[in-house]
């Protein structure tokens, strides 16, 4: 099936859609106030190191101190960390494409591999997200067109998405005959690569990788010493192939620069690129301004009736899946299956539009049958082999609730576009104004001794609408307080008061 990538700019803004048959399939969206820090490389300083966690926190030159865990540190960290990996040491091969083999996964205990004052060379892993500071690794990784080259390891992976084992073995053999200096993780895209491809990839990321050492050494305080490439060449890099018939740009200096890095890095694709030229907006063409608004809402209708609802959390996001409207043909399990099932596209298909990651638990409606069960679970699996970001399905339990992880670098759509309530202050839920005037009676009444032998008055600051409430509702309320305080009560409304805010006042 066909597919073509739309990039939309704006002066604050870049949008890369990738469309694939005429559906929304991918989006990535970065601002100019907060770029994505993923991807690059710093020069940081530890600020302290934590035995108990096995964990430290390093200034990489942002406002938050970002997040290094003992696992993601080499142990050669202190010793030879710039010099170059020894080529006559075997390619280690592991076939995952995202993962460092184990063997490089340290077990010797943080504060005998880092001191605090120490400079070390990091790579941002995960964006700050929330409360939390940048994830960062010293297992440097730089992505190329076909391979990602990792400048401290000896390690040969082939990507998962490439199944063919006869191409499989092509990939391997070749990249063993480059010997590169580092190791070499092939991409999908690298699938009928030839040699000559995969070396010149190689060589530029080599070169890449030794630049990015002597600015390393150079650079005497921490901050950045190398950025990955902006969003649309990243799209680019990471998304076209032989399916993608158009590359569409609405802005003519963008579009130079893209022209100018397909020919470059992918000279056959060069005819592909379009510069966008109609009065039209550019996502109209698919109607992707309305996907991404429908993927913001909390609750996703389907086609049958039924809907999901999404929530977020900061680590977990919650799916639950309802019959809603849809009241089935035959039987309560043949309604239920059909349900799930469609809910299944859809789940799987916001999961990618919004960017959620971390654990993921989905609330199936309810079924008896195992074969059922097994039947959407498969259904799952299936529609999530399209994600490009690793997932992992873990069970369905008898409740019907899947346990599910999916790979997060970057924040949600919502956390890109959306801010936290100013009302509810992100809550997602405010006071009844029952609840609000029970919680003003209620100080009244501790506060009533301090009236004995007084002449005061009582004078209460608060919102429109909960006096208007007092006086509707609580009237008997109202007048059972004035009686035991033993004088009446003035209410003064405050048009700036939040509704859950009061005051009161003896005057």
């Amino acid at each position: 099936m066909s597919a073509e990538i739309l990039i939309n700019v704006r002066p604050q803004e870049t949008r890369v859609a990738y469309v694939d048959g005429g559906v929304l399939s991918d989006l990535k969206i970065e601002r100019k106030t907060s770029p994505t820090l993923v991807g690059s490389i710093h020069r940081g300083t530890v600020i302290r190191v934590l035995p108990g966690m096995q964990a430290s926190f390093v200034d990489i030159g942002l406002d938050k101190a970002a997040f290094l865990y003992v696992g993601d540190i080499r142990e050669d960290v202190d010793d030879n960390f710039l010099s170059d990996v020894d080529r006559e040491e075997p390619l280690e091969i592991e076939s995952d494409d995202d993962k460092l083999p184990t063997s490089h996964q340290n077990k010797t205990p943080i504060q005998d591999l880092l001191k605090e004052g120490q400079s070390i060379l990091v790579q941002v892993a995960k964006d700050p997200l929330g409360t939390k500071g940048a994830r960062l690794t010293t297992h440097l990784s730089l992505p190329g067109r076909f391979v990602v080259f990792l400048p401290t390891v000896r390690h040969l992976g082939i990507s998962r998405r490439i199944e063919d084992e006869t191409e499989r073995e092509r990939l391997r053999k070749l990249v063993q005959k480059i010997n590169p200096s580092g190791g070499v993780i092939v991409r999908t895209a690298g699938e009928g690569a030839s040699e000559e491809m995969l070396k010149a990839d190689i060589e530029y990321l080599d070169r890449l990788s030794k630049d990015i050492f002597k600015n390393y050494e150079k650079k005497k305080t921490p901050g950045m010493v190398h950025t990955e490439l902006d969003v649309e060449l990243r799209a680019l890099r990471d998304l076209m192939s032989e399916d993608v018939t158009s590359v569409w740009v609405d802005d003519v200096e963008i579009h130079k620069k893209v022209v100018k890095f397909v020919s470059q890095f992918m000279p056959k694709y060069k005819q592909n690129i379009v510069l966008y030229e109609e009065r039209k907006p550019l996502f109209d063409l698919y109607d992707i301004d309305i996907e991404i608004s429908r993927s913001m809402e909390r609750k996703i209708w389907l086609k049958s009736g039924g809907y999901i609802v999404i929530d977020e959390a900061e680590a977990l996001v919650v799916i639950d899946v309802n019959t809603g409207k849809y009241v089935g043909k035959k039987d309560l399990e043949e309604t239920i299956l059909k349900t799930n099932l469609e809910a299944v596209r859809e789940i799987a298909h916001q999961l990618r539009i919004r960017n959620c990651g971390g654990i993921i638990i989905i609330d199936f409606i309810d079924m008896e049958k195992e074969s059922h069960r097994e039947k959407v679970l498969e259904a799952l699996a299936e529609e999530l082999q399209r994600d490009r970001a690793r997932t992992n399905i873990v069970s369905m339990s008898q409740l019907g609730l899947v346990e599910m992880t999916r790979k997060r670098i970057r924040p949600s759509l919502i956390k890109t576009l959306c801010e936290p309530c100013t009302y509810c202050d992100g809550k997602g839920y405010i006071k009844r104004k029952s609840t609000i005037s029970n919680e003003i009676f209620r100080e009244l009444e501790r506060d009533g001794d301090m009236l004995i032998n007084k002449k005061t008055n009582v004078v209460i600051h608060c919102h429109s609408a909960v006096v208007d409430w007092i006086y509707e509702v609580e009237g008997e309320s109202l007048e059972r307080m004035e009686k035991k305080l033993g004088r009446s009560i003035a209410f003064k409304i405050e048009p700036n008061y939040h509704l859950e805010q009061y005051e009161i006042f003896f005057v």
